[in-house]
């Protein structure tokens, strides 16, 4: 995913739109089987399943949706030609079969990605799905009123620079081939070992031609999933899901389906769907939330309350929170003084700003402490539990320092526990006791955005997040530190402006493996050989607990998401 507001569009549905947040390493029950944890008995069939939200499902066609493995409410209806798999923990941040029989077959070294897709697969209206409508789906999604999916597509493949979408271009992209009804090839500019990850965005969702309806399409998109949206109101404030009688099971190893219908109402305060799920009276019962954290003062509530507390969903999304230097702007162009910072850093204090050691853990490495993405333990400048200010006056007197410096820490003015003005003070008051002053400026949350993600406006010293588009270290490191990913007039990410060889050579090398246990370990290490240029300090990684209601069962939740999975929900 990206930073800031950007990330919030993809994650707060931690479905990854994910969504994701946008939400996502310990996951779920934890002793439990957790395909009958949440209370106390089998799963069946039947009743409403009521989705209380802060956001609305907007956009809710495949071409513009930014999911991370295929996102939550969105994949109850859109199918792609892989998924994250079901499960709790670490299980669940594995790419799985979905429309295809598997997760592609690579050849060329990894420039070309052939799928098969399963047999009897069909639409919500009987008719069958074939390779011809995974490729218009994809070929829609770069039509410039259908903007806001995934990059990656664009990027990777063949002409796509500079295709424009069948409204434009009827010829279509020749980089996607499909030489049958059940086959579809894909060739790219250059090796991509992850295209499997890719291939759970939803704009690998099969779209028929004839039903396309251009930008109106997401008003009763056609269903490829166990559910129709048979009512779309307020641009995805109120959304009515029933079943779609043609989806079959057989075909669909991941999607459960127990509920025959899937009321989504979103515009709530946080607030109040907390208190909805808590006092669970009615149809609030059997509700869930999938955008919806509990803070700080209510978490306290609920650990008090013993049955309240057995009804709360524990997890971590791949995700990081920290400081960013730009080192373009003095005295940040100097090592020492970075590293002086990254001692100096008191982890308990930002923690506690942030809610608490029940909704952040300490980050020393800037992946995530998850398996998934090569998570590598290492601290190359060990501040402790409270910080290492001895450590950080003795490198800022070697910079020249002795005396201290002042400093400007830019962070947003949101209320969101990450880079608010909570984590700013608490970052301020640990570095004092350095001899570091540091001023606060603090912004509007776009204001911010736009100034943290501008090349020419970055300030020198700011707070910063990130969260995954996939679980693995490519979408996680690629973005923020390959040198060819700078952007000089547009939305920058690299803040560190690394444009290291090695660094970009080595990017290259894991992306040609098709392993992905061995890409992860190589990530890892590249974490590392990156964290000791102190580009980066990291803070810490969230942790997302969300209530739901009472008579909710089957409660799973994988380190791909970190939060409930709609898909696997029963309610009676």
């Amino acid at each position: 995913m990206r930073q800031p507001s950007v990330i919030a569009r993809r994650v707060a549905a931690a479905s990854v739109s994910l969504v994701v947040a946008a939400g996502a390493a310990a996951c779920g029950p934890k002793d439990n089987d957790a395909k009958s944890s949440g209370g106390g008995s089998r799963p069946h069939k039947g009743g409403t399943l009521t989705v209380l939200n802060a956001d609305p499902q907007q956009d809710f066609d495949p071409a513009r949706l930014y999911t991370s493995g295929g996102g939550n409410v969105p994949s109850l209806v859109f199918r792609t030609l892989t998924t994250r798999n079901r499960e709790n923990g670490a299980a669940g941040a594995q790419v799985v079969p979905d429309l295809a029989t598997d997760t592609g077959r690579p050849s060329k070294n990894a420039t070309v990605w052939t799928y098969t897709l399963k047999k009897g697969l069909k639409y919500e209206d009987g008719t069958p799905i074939t390779s011809a409508d995974i490729k218009y789906g994809i070929e829609r999604s770069f039509a410039a009123e259908l903007s806001g999916g995934a990059p990656y597509l664009r990027d990777w493949l063949i002409g796509g620079a500079d295709y424009q979408g069948p409204y434009k271009d009827k010829k279509g992209l020749d980089s996607i081939e499909t030489p049958d009804d059940l086959t579809i090839v894909f060739h790219l500019n250059k090796p991509e070992g992850e295209f499997p990850y890719l291939a759970t965005q939803t704009q690998t969702t099969p779209v028929p031609k004839a039903k396309d309806t251009g930008t109106k399409y997401e008003e009763h998109p056609v269903s490829s999933g166990p559910y129709k949206v048979v009512k779309n109101e307020n641009d995805g404030e109120r959304l009515t899901l029933e079943r779609n009688t043609y989806w079959s099971a057989s075909t669909d190893a991941e999607r459960k389906a127990y509920p025959d219908k899937i009321d989504v109402r979103s515009g709530l305060d946080s607030s109040v769907i907390n208190q909805r799920l808590s006092s669970s009276q009615g149809a609030d019962a059997t509700a869930v939330t999938t955008d919806t954290n509990l803070g700080p003062a209510e978490l306290a509530k609920v650990t008090g309350d013993k049955a309240l507390a057995s009804r709360v969903g524990t997890g971590h999304f791949g995700y990081t929170n920290y400081i960013a230097f730009n080192p373009k702007v003095k005295p940040f162009d100097d090592p020492k003084v970075r590293r002086a910072i990254s001692y100096a850093v008191d982890r308990s204090s930002v923690i506690n700003a942030a809610g608490g050691s029940s909704l952040a853990e300490p980050a020393t490495t800037y992946l995530p402490n998850q398996k998934s993405f090569g998570y590598t333990p290492y601290d190359l400048f060990p501040a402790g539990a409270s910080g290492n200010a001895a450590k950080a006056k003795e490198l800022l007197a070697q910079a020249g320092h002795k005396d201290g410096l002042t400093i400007t820490l830019t962070h947003s003015n949101s209320k969101d526990f990450e880079t608010s003005p909570e984590i700013a003070t608490a970052v301020q008051d640990a570095l004092k006791k350095a001899g570091i002053t540091v001023k606060l400026q603090g912004l509007e949350d776009n204001d911010y955005s736009d100034k943290i993600h501008s090349a020419k406006t970055e300030p020198g010293f700011f707070l910063a997040h990130w969260g995954a588009d996939w679980p693995s270290g490519g979408p996680f490191l690629a973005p923020i530190f390959d040198g060819r990913q700078i952007v000089k007039d547009g939305a920058n990410f690299n803040s560190g402006f690394l444009n290291d060889k090695s660094v970009n050579d080595e990017i290259d090398a894991i992306n040609k493996l098709t392993d992905l246990d061995e890409a992860a370990k190589r990530w890892g290490a590249l974490d590392k050989k990156i964290g000791e240029q102190a580009l980066t300090v990291p803070l810490f990684h969230p942790v997302y607990k969300r209530l739901y209601g009472e008579g909710v069962k089957n409660i799973v939740i994988s380190d791909w998401t970190g939060v409930l999975d709609i898909s696997q929900v029963a309610v009676k």
